[in-house]
């Protein structure tokens, strides 16, 4: 049996006007957020995003791209679990058996573990791109391993350090930047993106990759942009600083991408239209 088949609800949300045609990507999304310990709420993430794509124009006018054209297959979300380990087994699996199909994967939360399923089952050789206003290093929180604030640590464990770049970090403790030092984790920092450094370092980080993942916890905007989320940081980036850096990937594949820590229950309805942003930005860089 297909793991889709066990684990998914087929009940897609975002509409495509041409389904008749190959799927240039494949959405699912993942409603888990058991260890969050600030505002609970992410698991209400992936629907929202897609009500969002849907009411937004996907229309890119930079590469005359028109999102409306294509077919988005949208898997809907795996079944709802309150044990990490469970969320883990079944996002690694239905991951696995999409990436036989070559087809970009976007991935919505849900909280940042999810990544720890998803990432890990992509080529050892993937790039891995996070923009995060939280370094997630701690080697445990809340008495747990499997945490959001833990899981690129556990990454770091399983793979090395030599594929990651972490975008954004303004809010740590002594124990991640120790871990951090030592597994000589490449960073751009937020003081490097408010002097206008994010893209070019971008582009210099990138360059030694074929295909990259990219992953973005929405809190590595301030809250004036994203007040949607489940920890927010004051101080942070701008949309407009995020979205440069976006388009500073330039021709490289993207083969995944995740878009976390959305929490529509403190949303104005800005975050979750930032969230479709990226993701309609996302696959028009794929496909442009």
């Amino acid at each position: 049996m297909s793991f889709l088949d066990l684990y998914l609800n087929k009940n897609p949300l975002i509409t495509s006007s041409n389904e008749t045609s190959d799927p240039v990507a494949i959405v699912f999304g993942v409603p888990f957020d058991s260890t969050h310990s600030y505002k609970p709420g992410t698991r209400f993430g992936p629907d929202a995003i897609r009500d969002a794509f849907n009411n937004i124009e996907i229309f890119h006018t930079q590469f005359q791209l028109d999102l409306e054209s294509t077919n988005i297959e949208d898997l809907g979300n795996t079944m709802h679990t309150v044990v990490a380990e469970k969320m883990l087994e079944m996002v690694q699996k239905i991951t696995a058996e999409l990436l036989q199909r070559n087809k970009q994967l976007i991935i919505l939360g849900g909280e940042h573990l999810i990544t720890l399923g998803t990432y890990m089952s992509f080529p050892k050789e993937t790039g891995y791109l996070v923009f995060d206003a939280h370094y997630d290093l701690r080697n445990e929180f809340a008495d747990i391993k499997l945490s959001h604030a833990s899981y690129l640590r556990r990454i770091v464990e399983k793979r090395g350090a030599e594929n990651i770049v972490h975008i954004g970090a303004r809010a740590f403790v002594k124990e991640e930047l120790t871990f951090l030092t030592e597994n000589k984790i490449k960073t751009i920092s937020d003081k490097d993106i408010r002097e206008g450094n994010g893209p070019r370092l971008i582009k210099d980080a990138i360059s030694i990759f074929d295909k990259i993942y990219t992953s973005f916890d929405l809190d590595v905007l301030d809250p004036a942009f994203a007040p949607g989320v489940g920890n927010p940081e004051s101080v942070g980036i701008t949309s407009r600083e995020l979205f440069d850096m976006i388009h500073s990937l330039g021709d490289k594949q993207i083969t995944g991408v995740d878009i976390v820590e959305l929490n529509p229950t403190h949303d104005n309805g800005a975050t979750a239209s930032i969230a479709a942003k990226i993701m309609s930005t996302m696959l028009a860089l794929n496909l442009k």
